[in-house]
């Protein structure tokens, strides 16, 4: 968990994508249904790093069994101030196979939900160019 949120706090969003398992899965929390495997979800996450401003973990909870943790973020979207939460869980490599973010409050969400979806044609295209690149997995 410290080598993604050093990744997210240095703007390194290729290390990023580097920790996340093949099969990661994102649970958005503007979406009903997850997104599942490493392009997709890189993708969103360098969406999240354009919409975003003023981002900074507040706290990091660390998980009884080792395989993961949370991280507590502040930031602000288009000039709506909110609070979120990243739950992370890591397999047996060490890589992120599951994400799980959560924001508050409603104003906000909405917020995210505009500004991520005004992104969207970039990050699907960003998808299927990771989806054919050649960087080497590290599972």
């Amino acid at each position: 968990m410290r080598a993604f949120r050093t990744a997210v706090e240095a703007g390194d969003f290729v290390a990023l994508g580097e920790l996340l398992a093949e099969d990661v899965v994102l649970r958005s929390p503007v979406a009903f249904k997850p997104y599942e495997g490493r392009p997709i979800v890189a993708a969103i996450l360098r969406g999240v790093g354009r919409v975003f401003a003023g981002f900074r973990y507040v706290r990091e909870l660390a998980d009884f069994d080792g395989h993961g943790g949370a991280l507590l973020f502040e930031t602000s979207v288009d000039g709506t101030s909110l609070n979120g939460i990243d739950l992370i869980r890591t397999n047996d490599a060490g890589l992120i196979s599951g994400f799980t973010v959560m924001v508050r409050p409603l104003s906000a969400a909405t917020a995210v939900a505009a500004a991520m979806g005004a992104q969207f044609s970039q990050i699907q295209a960003e998808a299927i160019a990771g989806l054919h690149s050649t960087t080497p997995s590290r599972e």
